[in-house]
């Protein structure tokens, strides 16, 4: 009874609200949308069905302002919480910065998709694989039997960010194709990881026993083969060093030791935010900037 009674006092307050989001003057409607915030998803459907019978579009567009800062919000929160995690998941991570884009994203159905390809990889495999055949496994259920499609970062097309998008029509960057990739690894116990190359997104092959996963003891191994997450092509180390002398890196041993799951997700959101800059919408490269800033934190 007491907590009916609180949802209906709510209720009350929420519409008492809404009657002033039209109001002209600024320090009204901030005080309001503050007040509204702080419901949460809970004043969404309001928030929705007001807009639909609303003929105004600057009161319109008000409304869809403040869904669009209570998904934000809440993204927030769960950014914050994923950070904080001892050992982030990664395939997590990406549905994350997919809801940006995305906020009534149907995460399970992400989730059944990728167990999906996980399957059908680890049907696939067996302990008597040596670790290029275990690459050939994987860069044939993604790119023969899956037709996973890579675009290049420069063509500065944000949709090829987003996991979501790639596992329902199949194309993708290379961060995109490349946390799916490492996200399998990472459940599969294969010990690929994406390292430090400068202005590439590549992967390198290093052996390491399953316990010293995610510990700073795999940065004493040395890779024995790079992969490229766009079409999954095989790099040696010869290959890499030409490619860091080209480019005047000097310290190579930097650019050797793998990344941990925050930075990888972290450099995604960092070439998000530079792909919306390109295209001009700058408010959503600010967002994506202040979620990075979550990530640091």
């Amino acid at each position: 009874m007491l907590l009916q009674f609180y949802f209906v006092q709510s209720e009350r307050e929420i519409q008492a609200l809404l009657l002033l989001i039209d109001d002209p003057d600024d320090e009204v409607y901030d005080a309001v949308s503050n007040k509204l915030l702080l419901y949460g998803r809970e004043v969404i459907p309001t928030l929705e069905q007001l807009w639909e019978v609303t003929p105004d579009e600057v009161v319109q567009e008000r409304i869809e302002e403040l869904i669009h800062r209570v998904y934000f919000q809440d993204l927030q929160q769960d950014f914050s919480e994923w950070s904080r995690a001892a050992q982030p998941e990664l395939l997590r991570g990406a549905i994350l910065v997919a809801r940006f884009q995305f906020p009534q994203l149907n995460v399970p159905a992400v989730l059944n998709q990728f167990d999906q390809i996980r399957r059908n990889v680890w049907l696939e495999l067996n302990s008597y694989l040596a670790p290029m055949e275990q690459v050939n496994v994987l860069n044939s259920i993604l790119y023969n039997f899956y037709k996973m499609q890579g675009h290049e970062l420069t063509e500065r097309e944000p949709k090829h960010f987003f996991i979501n998008q790639l596992l329902e029509g199949r194309q993708g960057n290379s961060y995109a194709i490349g946390v799916l990739y490492l996200a399998l690894c990472e459940m599969l116990d294969i010990p690929i990881f994406a390292v430090e190359v400068p202005r590439q997104f590549v992967f390198a092959y290093i052996h390491v026993p399953a316990h010293l996963f995610f510990t700073d003891n795999y940065s004493l191994h040395r890779p024995q083969f790079y992969i490229d997450p766009i079409g999954g092509a095989i790099y040696s180390q010869n290959d890499i060093d030409a490619y860091l002398k080209k480019i005047n890196a000097t310290d190579r041993d930097l650019y050797m030791t793998p990344i941990l799951n925050k930075r990888i997700i972290y450099k995604m959101m960092e070439e998000l935010a530079l792909c919306y800059r390109y295209r001009k919408e700058d408010d959503k490269a600010e967002d994506i900037e202040q979620l990075m800033r979550l990530l640091l934190d």
